[in-house]
């Protein structure tokens, strides 16, 4: 077997479903309508031979083919990924100017105002979008993208934005990544699922080869005439699994050493190493500087690391091409090794002394290359044990990197200079490190390691005597301690033991702007948990403070948090005004946090008051501006909401769409799966599917206890009262009702105590018990009144009209729930009006009025079809049902039966005289009868009276 075949396949094998895929989706992006495709798998799978395959096709398709890859470190390299496309393009003449605009936008973005890192980050992005978007202006094009597991958070973003184009452009981008390296934080582990789940992208996945695979492969490789032989195949398959790179690299020992049939080595590494063993000492000393400087390596920096010329270095390297360690890479001047797990082989097999020489000398090769920047060099410093360098590297590196709102890049660097921080450095020094390190952590969700953080970050302040410097991260600690869990006392503990510690500090500028945003964060931890008095209190000094001092975010916050507590506790108008103005006033600063949390106040807050057309209004303006500046957090929280106002005013497919994808995103938090779960329970209950519904507000409510806040408690408190209510579960159904009065009463709420007041109501006449219903309907609507919110008042009326019905107390009855019916529609709350317009129907009918009972049946399974409900059906069905069996036992309703007797006479043409004969009454009695023929049938003549006596007769 020591004949001369390729070690590498030279047929793609198993793969033609997927080049067959891939020619559809090439097709349709030559016809103007591109795509995201992913090619998916393990390690050494074959991803990148089919994407090579894939790009041959393309090209001879007459597409311009441009490449990009991410490398192991490009964690830490915001848009790392779209580097290295800009290096691509600027070796294609057509796309010279592109790419070097690309570079240069990604190396040195568009200043923009300081600190404004939201806005920094988002023209960052749609510039990039732009310039990979145009590679398509003069024609179709193919974007190829290896290994998207090591992509940065940048890369990921860029490439969501421009996926979401891609539909408009002759353009299609091909990406391939490891499925087995999407731990639970890497980056493109959530970005990967939001695309498929949007339908953005598809995903093809690499399968490991079968034993006939294997044995194709053998053969070809071997370049044997005959088939290969089985035991060997055998052999070669179960060492391999079935993955190609594997299969290559047990078969090319096996040829070099002449090995007889079976014997095969145990393991890649082990195969690996023993051709490494054969490599002259030149190529092997090259080959391993080489795999320290990591996946894809520079020529030019590689001859600088072991201090030779270049043209000494093409033996060596043409002898590890020669032997398939290494391959061209797409830029001139840099070479890759075939596969990372080459590299890695390569590298574990490089003693630790002589790995910590060469780490030393490609940091020092790098140090004066503009195109390593400290985040690269940072890396090298560590691993040769030169720690105090290192942490100058990540400090700027971390700080570049945040600038750009590159948060994930951020913390790895920010962690590694605290790993190489000086024993020594000032505690002022450190404290600063924390408290960056923690703000880079709270954005990407590590909420542990920010509270670490900054709880050590206020330990140093205060260790060197700046206690002001320590109160000034108390708000953000809060906030990232109400994610982990802290109730309202123990935030506002940490917030009001701040302001205690600042009573003995000079009153000087610095200590109010401390003050105000403590103040601002006392305001929002109350409304919060709906204490809208102090919250108001809290929030106008912080606001003042916060004009007093310039401070413009802490002053807008601030209003939003007024402005939320005032709508809340009923002083609507100033409420509404507030939080629009707030909205206004931070968008013409260009404060995008600020005017994206104002949105969410007023939208959240007009969704929750039954305000559904302002809710709507500026839930949908709040999303796009949301989505403009990609703030995703504030985009699915309203998009949650928004889904709510959708269920309440009857639009459920949409309120479902909007929940489902709210809830599937993941950029959302806990606030966002909260609302989106009420949202879902609630839908299944009105779809009769009370198992889904109990399901969706089970974790709803576990969540919400979590966060002990009304908010996030009330809403699956009532869909679960109302679920069992449904089942006739009455007891059930009035417990989960005392526990959401019990937490209302507990701030003085009305806002979410008013759905609890009908369906209270219900449950306890249900259960046989009138006093108790009286007693809940007069308790609850006390504090409904009180509060006096417009869209809550309904449910007064509501209640009220039960009680009348289940007392006999017909006309009341037919009142009230008239006027809960129009004020449930005038409000857009479909849900309530609906179960008004069957209990009105049901008064109507106990009147005797089963006509005008039949046309509100007849309306409310016309709302029910639309939404669909078939919990709505069933509850119209149901009482058409009674009225129907009524009819049947009396054709006559709702008349009675000597009145029934007169509209018979009436059809035979009789007089009211001729009436009163007949049946031996008076005139006078007859003419009273007929009156009220008149009234019950809603006839305004004779003839109409003898038309429907002759349809019943």
């Amino acid at each position: 077997m020591h004949g001369s075949g390729p070690l590498v396949c030279p047929v793609l094998v198993g793969r033609d479903d997927l080049l067959a895929l891939a020619d559809r989706r090439r097709a349709q992006a030559a016809g103007g309508r591109g795509g995201l495709l992913f090619l998916a798998g393990e390690a050494g799978i074959g991803k990148t031979r089919l994407l090579g395959s894939i790009e041959r096709r393309a090209a001879a398709d007459g597409f311009r083919v441009l490449r990009g890859a991410a490398f192991p470190r490009d964690l830490e390299v915001a848009g790392g990924v779209f580097l290295d496309l800009a290096r691509s393009m600027m070796r294609d003449p057509s796309t010279l100017d592109a790419g070097a605009a690309l570079a240069t936008c990604l190396a040195q973005p568009d200043p923009v105002e300081p600190g404004d890192r939201h806005r920094a980050r988002r023209i960052l992005v749609l510039d990039v979008v732009d310039l990979v978007a145009g590679i398509a202006s003069s024609g179709r094009a193919m974007v190829s993208l290896e290994d998207l597991h090591w992509a940065d958070d940048l890369s990921l973003e860029v490439l969501g934005v421009l996926a979401r184009r891609l539909a408009d452009l002759p353009l299609l981008v091909v990406a391939t990544y490891r499925s087995d390296q999407l731990y639970p934080r890497v980056p493109m582990r959530e970005w990967r699922a939001r695309l498929l789940a949007g339908r953005l992208a598809e995903e093809a996945r690499l399968a490991r080869l079968d034993l006939d695979g294997t044995a194709t492969m053998t053969t070809l490789i071997l370049g044997a005439a005959l088939p290969a032989p089985r035991d060997l195949v055998a052999a070669i398959h179960q060492r391999s699994d079935g993955v190609p790179l594997h299969v290559e690299e047990l078969l090319g020992v096996i040829r070099a050493e002449g090995m007889p049939a079976g014997v095969v080595p145990d393991t890649l590494d082990e195969a690996v190493a023993q051709r490494a063993v054969r490599l002259s000492k030149p190529a092997r000393s090259v080959a391993e500087a080489a795999a320290v400087i990591g996946r894809t390596f520079d020529v030019d920096l590689l001859a600088t690391v072991l201090g030779r010329a270049q043209d000494r270095l093409s033996a060596p390297l043409a002898e590890l091409a020669r032997e398939f360690f290494v391959v061209p890479a797409a830029e001139a001047g840099r070479l890759d090794f075939r596969h990372a797990i080459i590299r890695d082989a390569l590298y574990g097999s490089i003693t630790p002394a002589a790995r910590r020489r060469l780490h030393g000398r490609v940091a020092d090769a790098a140090a004066d290359d503009p195109r390593f920047g400290p985040a690269f060099r940072s890396v090298h410093l560590e691993e040769a044990g030169r720690g105090a360098e290192a942490f100058v590297q990540a400090v700027e590196g971390g700080r570049r990197a945040a600038a750009l709102s590159a948060h994930r890049e951020a913390l790895e660097l920010f962690t590694r200079a605290w790993r190489n921080a000086p024993a020594d450095a000032p505690p002022t020094d450190a404290a600063m490190l924390l408290a960056e390190l923690a703000t880079e952590a709270a954005a990407t969700d590590d909420n542990e390691l920010a509270d670490r953080a900054l709880a050590d970050a206020s330990d140093r302040f205060r260790e060197a005597g700046d206690p002001l410097a320590a109160a000034s991260l108390v708000p953000q600690q809060v906030a990232v301690r109400h994610l982990l869990g802290d109730d309202f006392a123990a935030r506002t503990a940490r917030l009001t033991a701040a302001l205690a510690s600042m009573e003995s500090l000079p009153d000087d500028h610095a200590a109010r702007a401390v003050r105000a945003r403590l103040l601002g964060g006392l305001s929002a931890a109350n409304m919060l948990d709906r204490r809208l008095e102090l919250a108001i209190a809290y929030g106008r000094t912080g606001r003042a403070l916060a004009i007093d001092v310039g401070d413009l975010p802490t002053e807008l916050d601030a209003a939003a948090s007024v402005g939320s507590s005032l709508v809340f506790a009923g002083q609507m108008q100033e409420g509404w005004a507030l939080l629009e103005s707030t909205v206004i006033a931070a968008r013409d600063a260009h404060l995008e946090a600020q005017a994206a949390r104002a949105y969410r106040m007023l939208g959240s807050c007009a969704s929750v008051l039954v305000e559904y057309e302002r809710a709507d209004r500026w839930l949908r303006d709040g999303i796009e501006y949301a989505e403009r500046v990609e703030l995703w957090n504030h985009r699915h929280y309203m998009a949650a909401h928004l889904a709510h106002v959708r269920w309440a005013t009857g639009d459920w497919v949409d309120a479902e769409r909007l929940a489902t994808h709210a809830l599937s995103d993941g950029r959302g938090g806990i606030t966002t799966r909260i609302t989106a779960l009420h949202v879902l329970g609630f839908l299944a209950l009105g779809r009769g599917d009370l198992a889904a519904a109990d399901e969706a507000l089970d974790e709803a409510l576990a969540l919400g206890r979590q966060m002990a806040e009304l908010q996030r408690l009330s809403p699956a408190l009532w869909g679960l009262a109302e679920a069992a209510q449904l089942r006739g579960d009455t007891a059930a159904a009035i417990a989960w009702c005392l526990q959401g009065e019990a937490a209302s009463a507990a701030v003085d709420d009305a806002a979410y105590l008013f759905p609890f007041l009908v369906t209270g109501t219900r449950a306890h006449l249900a259960a046989g018990d009138p006093t108790g219903a009286t007693a809940w309907t007069e308790r609850v609507s006390t504090a409904v009144i009180r509060r006096g919110i417009p869209g809550t008042l309904p449910a007064v009326d509501h209640a009220r009209g039960l009680l009348d019905l289940a007392r006999g107390n017909t006309a009341h009855a037919r009142t009230s729930l008239a006027v809960a019916r129009d004020g449930w529609r005038a409000r857009g709350r479909a849900w309530e009006g609906a179960w008004a317009a069957i209990d009105l129907a049901t008064a109507l009918a106990r009147s005797k009025r089963a006509a005008d009972a039949r046309v509100l049946i007849d309306e409310v399974r016309s709302t029910a079809a639309a939404l669909p409900s078939a919990t709505l059906v069933a509850g119209a069905t149901a009482l058409d049902h009674r009225l129907r069996t009524r009819a049947a036992a009396a054709p006559w309703d709702p008349l009675t039966a000597r009145e029934f007797e007169v509209a018979r006479l009436i059809a035979e043409g009789r007089t009211n005289a001729e009436i009163a004969d007949r049946l031996g009454v008076s005139t006078r009695t007859v003419t009273s009868h007929v009156e009220h023929v008149l009234a019950k049938l809603g006839a305004a003549r004779r003839a109409e009276i003898a038309a429907w006596a002759t349809r019943i007769g």
